[in-house]
């Protein structure tokens, strides 16, 4: 019988597999999901911690995922590093300002930015049209979007790539399977700003990284090999992710106002 602090590593090695899964088939859209696994589920119970923590696994899957979409020829580097570029400004921002809020009100801030995330996940999403950098007129919207997605992603310690992805379709209008690819990049860097921010006040619980990171890099290649195959019915998939998202919101809230 597995004691609880093995079943404690267990659930953070196949949670981190479940976040980077999602993360390199949708490009960050379950990344969202890591900061509550790893609140109520890896045994992380200081909020902030929890957000310095998954901040961290999320970099680390995604920086792992993007090789196998580079591989593939899904990722645009000259949006990718403009995107990045701004965002990690806004990421330091954000993360600064976040280790200021209340650990409980961010819970519960994080808890209705979930519901959001679900409601556009639920609306979906159109694929842009023909790729059409690089052009020097989408440079103020690259870093514009870029620097919006790195503050939220920096605030909440979030991988952000349910902002990232519709952020360089609008800014680029790449297609929606370079957009998935293109985001790792940006979701990484951001995440990094945020865990350093986090590290340097002493907010990371580094064994609990490190299980989301080895879990995570196990199903973000099965989530890579499954991306174009899913394309199909990620419609579906988005459907069971937004209903997840939203059961969890509402765990989120109920604890927060209740606990």
């Amino acid at each position: 019988m597995i004691g609880l602090p093995h079943m404690q590593d267990l659930l953070a090695v196949l949670c981190g597999s479940a976040v980077g899964f999602s993360l390199a088939l949708t490009g960050g859209g379950g990344s969202i999901l890591a900061m509550p696994l790893v609140l109520y589920v890896a045994g992380v119970h200081d909020p902030h911690v929890a957000i310095g923590t998954s901040a961290l696994a999320v970099a680390a899957n995604a920086f792992a995922n993007l090789i196998p979409h580079a591989r593939a020829g899904h990722v645009r580097w000259k949006p990718a590093f403009v995107f990045a570029a701004t965002g990690v400004l806004g990421a330091t921002l954000g993360s600064t300002l976040g280790k200021a809020v209340n650990g409980q009100h961010l819970v519960v801030l994080f808890a209705l930015l979930m519901l959001v995330v679900a409601a556009l996940m639920l609306r979906g999403r159109k694929g842009g049209g023909p790729d059409r950098y690089p052009l020097p007129h989408m440079v103020p919207r690259l870093g514009a979007t870029g620097f919006g997605a790195g503050a939220l992603s920096g605030f909440f310690g979030i991988g952000g790539g349910f902002l990232v992805v519709p952020g360089l379709m609008f800014a680029s209008g790449m297609e929606i399977i370079h957009a998935v690819g293109t985001s790792l990049f940006s979701v990484g860097a951001f995440g990094v700003t945020t865990a350093v921010n986090y590290a340097a006040s002493g907010l990371v619980d580094w064994r609990v990284a490190a299980e989301f990171i080895g879990g995570g890099i196990l199903g973000g290649w099965l989530g890579a090999m499954g991306a174009k195959r899913l394309a199909q019915t990620r419609g579906a998939l988005n459907l069971v992710f937004a209903g997840m998202i939203i059961l969890v919101a509402i765990y989120m809230l109920f604890k927060s106002l209740h606990g």
